[in-house]
């Protein structure tokens, strides 16, 4: 972990979700139509049930709708993240494929400037710091929201690829640990939650390049 920080020793520049990524809502097609909900042109659509039951990343959902649900516009990209930023909160997951997601959550695609500059999994991986600070700034109405003002203008680091790649190969390997504990003792599994959660947000702890 020394060695990553020693590639930036003067901190890594900081972009806000805004600069980064196109934001865009996840919507639920009308129920009313059964054209949205049929036929063999479909695409995934995500809802937090597919975390829950199938982790975070993904390339299948539970449930399809039919591209006519698009009505003229683009699906979601392949690549993107879904971060949920309304009632469940504390979430989120990377889609490998093109798709459609709920309303509870924020799709995040990379803007082309930034095609070339951040790898995927390493922003999966920040999205767990992401998803803490959206518990923490929160609103509630009839249901607790993200702050999406704030949310848009919550800074990313874009460390060089070489540390990116580094971060990702070190907690895919403590995430494969991590789940070959599932049918281990209860206690050993959540020590070793605890001590992946402590690494992680270690890893991915960056001082802002001052300009």
């Amino acid at each position: 972990m020394h060695s990553i920080q020693d590639e930036c020793p003067e901190g890594v520049p900081f972009y806000s979700i805004n600069d980064i990524f196109t934001l865009r809502n996840g919507y639920t097609p009308s129920k009313s139509n059964p054209d949205y909900w049929n036929g063999t042109d479909t695409l995934p659509w995500f809802r937090m049930e597919d975390i829950r039951k199938n982790g975070g990343i993904l390339d299948h959902a539970i449930q399809s709708v039919s591209r006519a649900a698009l009505k003229g516009r683009a699906a979601f990209p392949a690549n993107s993240l879904i971060i949920a930023t309304s009632a469940t909160i504390g979430a989120h997951a990377l889609i490998t494929v093109p798709y459609l997601s709920n309303q509870r959550f924020t799709s995040l695609s990379l803007k082309p400037r930034f095609q070339k500059n951040i790898d995927m999994k390493f922003a999966y991986y920040y999205g767990f710091i992401l998803d803490e600070w959206c518990m923490k700034n929160t609103t509630t109405s009839s249901f607790s929201s993200v702050n999406m003002s704030k949310f848009r203008r919550f800074r990313f680091p874009v460390p060089p690829m070489s540390v990116q790649k580094t971060i990702v190969q070190i907690l895919d390997t403590f995430t494969s640990l991590e789940n070959s504990l599932e049918n281990s003792l209860e206690k050993e599994l959540q020590a070793r939650h605890k001590q992946y959660a402590y690494y992680r947000n270690q890893l991915l702890t960056f001082r802002e390049l001052q300009a």
